[in-house]
């Protein structure tokens, strides 16, 4: 299926490992010209390489870093027809009450503020051309709150929401918000909320109707997909990517 991306404009927030990458490299195997941006700056430049694209160091939570990537990225590739906003988890923990105010501002800003900080500047160039994609990669804690994460539960789903508005608003203009809810996929994240990567799997042996871990390609797909021409008509929906554990409507 031809997903009308070749020649397109992608970037890719948290692009340089993970489910980041894995979107980045779905999006530049389908033609798209990527850029990643990451808070490591060597490890950004090698991941860019990898695919093809253009690497620039960023941190989510510097929100006056965001209209200098976005000249960057516009400089090198030409206009952002695509922004994925996805970011590295906050800390989680044991105690919902442990995180201190650093934390959760940190979170905030990464998680709500960054997103939307870049879409204020985005979405009139999309306007303008008639054609735009936003996807944030979030959580499955949006549908079920998961207790040692306690900084994305009260976080992401209010990006959620903000896409639902955005969505109705601007669905005419060919402008599109979507979000991705991953589950349990083998990533570095993981494997350290768990402990080992021997542990997450066994967990999720157990827990997981599908009796594994979910891959960062099988992550990567639908995010691409609605990221194309061919998602159209699919806009302020949230998209479980699970292997069957969420069991909530």
């Amino acid at each position: 299926m031809d997903l009308g991306l070749d020649g397109r404009v992608a970037l890719v927030t948290g692009g340089s490992k993970g489910i980041g990458f894995g979107i980045a490299s779905g999006l530049a195997a389908e033609g798209a010209r990527v850029a990643i941006a990451s808070r490591d700056s060597q490890r950004v430049r090698e991941a860019a390489a990898k695919i093809g694209g253009h690497g620039v160091p960023f941190d989510s939570a510097d929100l006056d870093a965001v209209p200098a990537l976005i000249e960057d990225v516009e400089s090198a590739l030409g206009p952002i027809d695509v922004y994925v906003a996805n970011t590295g988890g906050p800390p989680a923990g044991p105690d919902p009450l442990g995180f201190s105010r650093e934390q959760w501002e940190e979170a905030h800003r990464t998680l709500v503020l960054s997103p939307m900080a870049f879409i204020e500047r985005l979405l009139p160039g999309m306007r303008d051309r008639g054609w735009g994609r936003v996807v944030a990669v979030s959580s499955s804690a949006i549908r079920e709150p998961i207790a040692s994460i306690q900084l994305s539960n009260a976080h992401r789903p209010g990006l959620v929401a903000a896409f639902k508005i955005l969505a109705k608003r601007y669905a005419s203009d060919g402008v599109t918000f979507n979000s991705v809810l991953p589950g349990r996929i083998a990533t570095d994240r993981a494997f350290a909320n768990a402990g080992s990567r021997e542990a997450a799997e066994a967990s999720a042996r157990e827990a997981v109707p599908a009796g594994r871990l979910g891959t960062v390609e099988e992550m990567a797909a639908p995010a691409v997909f609605l990221c194309s021409t061919r998602a159209s008509y699919v806009t302020g929906t949230t998209l479980l990517v699970d292997g069957g554990l969420t069991a909530s409507v």
